[in-house]
């Protein structure tokens, strides 16, 4: 322990706690991590918007929450597009360029799936009734969202450990029970009595949600495995 003299007594120095290679890191640019989190506020809104979507297919046409999500989609490729930019103006970056890329890449195909998911919906035979069916899965789109959101703020944020480890594992229980939902809404579809058509149709959906919260997991592991290499 090191001794500062005050007089005839000495006084102990306080040992500081050392900061993580995220924490250094931080402290240098801050561009990056804002565009991150700004990314992923978008990919959390976007589970939101297409529940008011479904909402709305039971009282009439959705042209315009159509238009909202295709707009935001685009909104979010725009801060996409910033962030490569920004890779290839800026020498130094604050963390590993690959990283920053996946984290941007990962965050953005969750805008884009729900888009895709959006555009089937609306089309799809008896789109009006479609809510009962896909709440399960809805919701565990929209909690993975929340979780991914969550994690790139602690990210930005300088935390690490336990907090993103036990954040990721709920990503990946989330991952789990929608494919088990998958299956339950697989065997009603094929055991019922339903069109061609519309078998075809649904199972798309149905395979776009999964799909979906596949992508909230993916985007999770990417902020667990930079967490990892910079602990």
């Amino acid at each position: 322990m090191l001794i500062r003299a005050t007089g005839s007594q000495p006084e102990p120095i306080p040992k500081s706690r050392p900061m993580s290679a995220i924490q250094r890191l931080l402290g240098r640019d801050r561009k990056f991590f804002e565009l991150l989190a700004a990314s992923a506020a978008e990919a959390k809104a976007g589970p939101n918007r297409l529940v008011a979507l479904i909402e709305q297919l039971a009282k009439g046409p959705v042209d315009a929450e159509l238009v909202e999500i295709g707009r935001k989609r685009i909104a979010h490729k725009q801060i996409s597009n910033e962030i490569t930019e920004a890779l290839c103006r800026q020498f130094y970056t604050p963390l590993e360029r690959e990283d920053i890329e996946a984290l941007s890449d990962a965050l953005y195909k969750i805008s884009k799936t729900v888009e895709k998911i959006a555009e089937r919906v609306s089309i799809s035979p008896a789109s009006n009734q479609v809510l009962p069916t896909v709440q399960k899965q809805l919701t565990l789109l929209c909690r993975g969202a929340n979780v991914v959101e969550k994690m790139v703020s602690h990210l930005c944020a300088g935390m690490h450990g336990e907090a993103i480890k036990d954040e990721y594992a709920q990503l990946q229980a989330l991952e789990s029970e929608a494919d088990k939902t998958m299956i339950d809404l697989l065997k009603g579809l094929y055991q019922g009595e339903s069109e061609a058509r519309v078998i075809i149709a649904w199972k798309d959906v149905y395979d776009l949600l999964e799909k979906a919260v596949d992508r909230c997991r993916d985007a999770g592991f990417v902020v667990f495995h930079v967490v990892l290499k910079n602990a």
